[in-house]
């Protein structure tokens, strides 16, 4: 029997983070926010266009989307007080709330559940969860 060493026993679906583009997103704009890492490269992927898309719009839509987290979330957190990688989720599913209303807000939060498997614990995905959410049914109604 094969067993992979390297996967954590915590993980609660096959999930290959190579493949997954908001994995790709998350740690491109934890690089970018964090790293300072200024020079972006996007390797070929199927889903190039939208990996890219999501990155430099996060990236240049900065200031907007901290805006949103102040407008309906100031009285829940601080954002600069979470974790990085949680700071890069949050920013990430906003502008897709914001700017790809064409994907589904669920499809958004699963996939970022789904990758903040790969980077977080159990509780701050459930935490994760609870703001996502909150966020979306704000975001999705107040411009519908």
């Amino acid at each position: 029997m094969l067993s992979c060493l390297s996967c954590p026993n915590k993980m609660r679906t096959p999930y290959n983070p190579n493949q997954s583009p908001r994995v790709i997103i998350i740690q491109k704009l934890y690089g970018n926010f964090f790293n300072n890492d200024t020079e972006l490269t996007f390797p070929k992927h199927r889903f190039k266009k939208f990996i890219k898309d999501v990155v430099l719009g996060t990236i240049e839509r900065d200031e907007v989307i901290k805006e949103e987290v102040k407008k309906y979330l100031s009285e829940d957190l601080e954002l600069t007080n979470l974790d990085k990688v949680f700071q890069v989720i949050v920013k990430s599913a906003i502008f897709e709330f914001l700017y790809k209303p064409k994907i589904s807000t669920k499809i958004t939060i699963k996939e970022y559940l789904d990758a903040s498997n790969f980077f977080l614990e159990d509780s701050q995905t459930k935490y994760l969860n609870a703001i996502l959410d909150k966020i979306a049914k704000k975001i999705r109604t107040t411009d519908a």
